[in-house]
């Protein structure tokens, strides 16, 4: 027979199944409405900003700044200098639409296992920042800060929805969830930056290093006894990167469940990726895997109520469109597609305004439909990734599931007039005499 010591342990070490509880948080309203909110408030932002429209683009032959960048980084000095008077385009729309298009390509290339075309994609969708952030640096410093912002909010109150269901099962409403993410703000947000700044003050110090060796004779002397700093430096760096690339997950988690600073979330995230690594690896693929399956049948999902609601449309418009070359309903609204769901008409240039202003707020509803798949993939990250803080918390520092902080304003008694009344001594009941 097996002990209860042994069956505990064994339980223990089967702890991953909670991550499949991800897919059920993810879908959970409340968490939609959150991220929905943030995914137009940064849609918007970039919007805005893009009346500037810095990005240089060559009209006759359709080609922006970005894609000439991508063929040749030498050449793009030149282009610009070419067509900078031409009307450019906005940074925002050009990012959305290369990433747009890079996102189909990846999608299909995971369907056909073609993973060294998806290293490849996936490679230029960095290379296509690295060239928004060279050419377009206050635009995304501007746009970096609005986003972080909002994510961190957003990202904050989901991670403390997730971490009251874990604990206690609780769904907690939209406000309270706002309401902690909002009083835990400046961790929320300098998490993810703390690392950062480490990382750069301890490389000015070999920055510093280096520059003592342009003095001559005396510098190189120099560098070589500073060698030992610069190799600890160097270290720490490596330490530090590490830590947070591996840990970045557990960093808005730890302050949803524990109610951490942010160097105490940075602390708790570097730990446990330290201390139980194969198992955050194990925990962390566990919840890939997961995540990219309930991604697929959400997409599959999405993708058959647009079918659906395309084909019994098409039973009923029957007519042509203005320029009498196809399908009204095809003309604003071409059939979608799995790899594909929003389909863009190809031939807006023959159809009347009336039609144009159709296709427009088809437009509209069709990216609200993507706008949550994507919502139901970002609830799915924050969920999974506070399932997984909880699982290592427990394996590492032996913490309860249920052990969660309650802030002070959650435990307040409202009632204290019951209180009064109930602590009043008894009267004695009155007797004639």
């Amino acid at each position: 027979m097996v002990s209860g010591r042994e069956s505990s342990k064994f339980t223990d070490e089967l702890l991953f199944p909670k991550i499949f509880l991800a897919f059920r948080m993810a879908v959970q309203p409340t968490k939609f409405i959150i991220i929905f909110s943030a995914l137009v408030l940064i849609s918007l932002s970039g919007w805005l900003m893009d009346f500037t429209r810095t990005v240089t683009v060559d009209r006759s032959n359709s080609v922006t700044e970005l894609q000439s960048y991508m063929i040749n980084p030498a050449q793009v000095e030149s282009f610009i200098e070419n067509y900078k008077e031409e009307s450019g385009d906005g940074v925002f729309f050009t990012l959305w639409h290369f990433g747009s298009e890079k996102f189909h390509i990846i999608i299909k290339e995971l369907f056909d296992l073609n993973f060294t075309s998806v290293a490849e994609n996936t490679a230029d969708c960095f290379t296509a920042m690295r060239w928004a952030l060279r050419y377009h640096t206050i635009y995304c410093i501007i746009f970096i800060a609005i986003t972080l912002v909002v994510t961190s909010i957003a990202g904050g109150a989901i991670c403390r929805i997730s971490a009251l269901q874990v604990a206690s099962g609780e769904k907690p409403g939209l406000t309270e969830a706002m309401r902690y993410s909002l009083k835990r703000f400046t961790s929320f947000i300098t998490a993810p930056l703390a690392p950062i700044t480490m990382i750069i003050f301890i490389g000015i110090f070999i920055v510093l290093l280096g520059l003592i060796g342009n003095i001559p004779r005396v510098g190189e002397l120099i560098v070589a006894l500073g060698m030992p700093l610069a190799l600890f430096a160097g270290f720490l760096i490596t330490v530090v990167v590490i830590g947070t690339v591996a840990g970045f997950n557990l960093m808005f988690p730890a302050i949803a469940y524990d109610g951490s600073d942010c160097f105490d979330a940075i602390s708790r995230s570097f730990s446990y990726v330290y201390a139980r690594p194969w198992r955050m690896l194990l925990y962390t693929s566990i919840a890939f895997v997961y995540g990219s399956i309930c991604y697929i049948f959400v997409r599959f999902f999405a993708f058959l109520s647009l079918l659906i609601s395309h084909l019994f449309l098409r039973l009923s418009i029957w007519t042509q469109n203005g320029g009498q070359e196809m399908n009204k309903l095809e003309a604003i609204w071409p059939e979608p597609d799995f790899m594909r769901l929003m389909v863009t008409p190809s031939n807006l240039d023959t159809t009347n305004w009336t039609e144009k202003v159709a296709a427009f707020l088809i437009y509209i509803f069709l990216l609200a439909v993507i706008g949550l798949v994507v919502s139901f993939v970002i609830n799915f990250y924050f969920s999974a990734n506070t399932i997984v803080y909880s699982l290592l918390r427990h394996k590492v520092d032996n913490t309860a599931f249920e052990d969660i902080y309650i802030p002070a304003y959650a435990t307040e008694i409202e009632p204290a007039s019951t209180e009064s009344t109930e602590s009043e001594p008894p009267k004695e009941p009155e007797t004639d005499s």
